[in-house]
């Protein structure tokens, strides 16, 4: 410190005080910059940056953005009929061909997707809303309190959803979507919970948190600040492995009879075409969309599973990133064997050979003066 004082008093010019020397150095050093809203918010969703997370987003997205565009997107009605049109095949006038009855398969298919992406998250929001609540706040007390929220959810994770819906759908004639997703959302939280407290019991006895509890802060700011952002991918898999569940739970209902026809959704277009025997006639316009959206919107929500899993979990996002940088440096990933950089060996091949000259020509020198002068 004193050399570079030093070093900076013999460059000054003459008159200047060493005090504005520093003073200059000091306001030209830059000032440390804090993260703003934009940084914080980026790495609040960091989990989703990965390509499985963005490439599932993408899928989904197109889903919800069809069920919001339903009436827009959709050519007719998917209740019109057209009895000169009685299952046709697809054609320019009905793309996805039509039913039994002349209506047009791509029309019930739209307008299904509403019925599934309604249902999925709203029973995902009530179940991930109750998990939060009976996970992490059993998880970080102790005593009675604690043991009565685990035997609650205890108890929901072994009731059977399928009869509790029937009971349900038997007491209303055309039971409502929002019904539908509560019940959904009632029966499917227990799990999450279960996830919750196990990581709110390791994260109690972390220095932070007993440094917020020394401090006297409330238990509500000891959960919503300090440890939700810990818990955050655990909550978004948790969300998505119940938007998951629901969107199967509610198709299957439809297709086996429990939820009314009437409610369009994927799961009614292949109840319908079962009835009117289109598996068995071949008629695949009819059943074959809606299979391959319930796949689509399945392998989209796994996507996004498994891209929070690699967040969540360094193996996973340490071996995800060697094998990018692998792929980038055009190296297989399922290579057993690391490849090695061959070096070309001419020249030191060449100086090994002038250095063995050379070590050997004192020898032969010393051999030859040996026996000159043995023979003189």
């Amino acid at each position: 410190m004193d050399t570079i004082v030093n070093e900076r008093a013999r460059k000054r010019p003459a008159g200047v005080p060493a005090t504005a020397t520093i003073r200059t150095s000091e306001a030209s050093a830059p000032t440390p910059e804090r993260p703003g809203f934009g940084a914080k918010l980026g790495s609040a969703f960091a989990m989703f940056r990965n390509g499985k997370s963005i490439a599932g987003l993408s899928i989904l997205g197109f889903f919800v953005l069809v069920a919001i565009f339903a009436d827009v997107l959709a050519p007719y009605s998917p209740t019109a009929l057209d009895n000169t049109a009685r299952f046709q095949p697809p054609s320019a006038e009905h793309w996805l061909g039509t039913t039994h009855i002349g209506e047009d398969v791509l029309s019930q298919v739209i307008h299904g997707t509403r019925g599934v992406i309604v249902v999925g998250f709203l029973a995902a929001i009530i179940a991930t809303l109750i998990a939060i609540v009976v996970g992490v706040v059993s998880g970080y007390v102790r005593g009675w309190r604690s043991e009565s929220l685990s035997a609650l959810t205890n108890v929901f994770l072994v009731i059977p959803g399928l009869p509790l819906i029937i009971i349900v759908a038997s007491m209303f004639e055309d039971p409502p979507l929002v019904v539908i997703a509560g019940v959904l959302g009632l029966i499917g939280w227990a799990w999450g919970a279960r996830v919750l407290r196990a990581q709110t019991m390791s994260l109690r006895n972390r220095d932070f948190i007993q440094a917020a509890r020394a401090n006297g802060e409330p238990l509500r700011r000891i959960i919503t600040i300090e440890m939700l952002p810990n818990l955050m991918a655990l909550i978004a898999a948790s969300f998505v492995g119940t938007v998951t569940a629901a969107i199967l739970a509610l198709t299957t209902l439809s297709y086996i009879g429990v939820i009314p026809v009437t409610t369009y959704n994927w799961g009614t277009i292949l109840n319908w075409a079962s009835a009117q025997g289109a598996f068995r006639q071949n008629q695949w316009w009819w059943y074959l969309p809606p299979g391959l959206c319930i796949a689509a919107i399945g392998v989209a929500l796994s996507l996004i599973n498994f891209g929070i899993d690699e967040y969540v979990n360094p193996r996973l996002r340490s071996a995800g990133e060697r094998a990018r940088a692998m792929k980038k440096k055009g190296m297989s990933v399922n290579d057993t064997v690391t490849a090695v950089r061959s070096v070309p060996t001419t020249e030191p091949a060449a100086a090994d050979a002038s250095t063995t000259t050379a070590a050997a020509a004192p020898q032969t020198t010393q051999t030859t003066s040996s026996k000159t002068g043995a023979t003189t």
